[in-house]
């Protein structure tokens, strides 16, 4: 299955991907049914998660009835625990960038909300546009959720610097990314253009950089307070592993 799933990364183009996985989703989710792990998101329950990975593949990661992966159910719980997200009287303007499945009809559905989407290549986005010349108002939005995004932008810091621009002062922003908290600096190079080096190297064949510690700082540099939410340590071990939550990831909350 694992070898499977990598061909399947590797070689299907991900607008094709989204929508293809709408049909099997629901497939995957019935014959999985099972106890052992559950997805805080829908709250269903399963036997196994799917692996998953472009480049080293991870077991037990993939949510078969959200297709939601660590990152995801990490996000959920941040948002439904520690913030008022889902339960803010006032309207919020919201843009999210590269929606993923798993919320972009739920949050959709929020009347607390006012969502706005926002891609070059998903079907999902409401507005076709770059991270690095976006046309939306500054100080426009209340909270900005970028994740897994940056590294594929050859200019983050353009990019960091428009997130910034269109947020509201006081606004919030969550801008995960696939991080190696071993290394001390972020990694590129360029010359490396084969794309099963690339997957092996950066983790996806279009990942641009291996983000290290310095994410922060970088953002920082452009003007965001930054928290770095250490949240599987607030949640109890159990649950860590009941939901396949990836142990020790940073949520990078930042505000303007």
């Amino acid at each position: 299955m694992k070898k499977l799933f990598k061909f399947i990364l590797n070689t299907i183009p991900r607008p094709i991907l989204i929508r293809l996985s709408i049909v099997v989703r629901p497939i995957l989710a019935f014959l999985l049914k099972g106890s052992r792990f559950t997805d805080p998101i829908d709250g269903k329950s399963f036997r196994m998660f799917l692996p998953y990975g472009y480049g080293n593949q991870r077991n037990n990661v993939l949510s078969p009835s959200t297709l939601s992966l660590e990152r995801h159910r990490l996000l959920w719980l941040y948002l439904q625990n520690e913030t008022d997200f889902f339960t803010a009287t006032v309207k919020k303007k919201v843009l999210h960038f590269a929606p993923e499945q798993e919320f972009y009809k739920r949050f959709k559905k929020q009347t607390n909300i006012d969502y706005t989407t926002t891609d070059l290549l998903s079907p999902l986005a409401d507005v076709k546009a770059d991270i690095c010349n976006l046309p939306f108002e500054d100080n426009a939005y209340d909270l900005i959720l970028c994740n897994h995004v940056l590294e594929h932008i050859p200019d983050d810091t353009k990019a960091m610097q428009e997130l910034y621009r269109v947020l509201k002062p006081g606004g919030m922003g969550i801008f995960q990314i696939p991080q190696d908290l071993s290394r001390a600096t972020t990694f590129s190079d360029d010359t490396i253009v084969d794309q099963k080096e690339r997957a092996k190297i950066f983790g996806q064949y279009d990942h641009v950089r291996v983000y290290g510690r310095d994410y922060f700082d970088k953002l920082r540099s452009i003007g965001f307070k930054v928290i770095e939410e250490d949240y599987t340590n607030k949640i109890a071990p159990e649950l860590v592993e009941k939901y396949c939550l990836a142990k020790g990831e940073i949520i990078p909350v930042c505000f303007k």
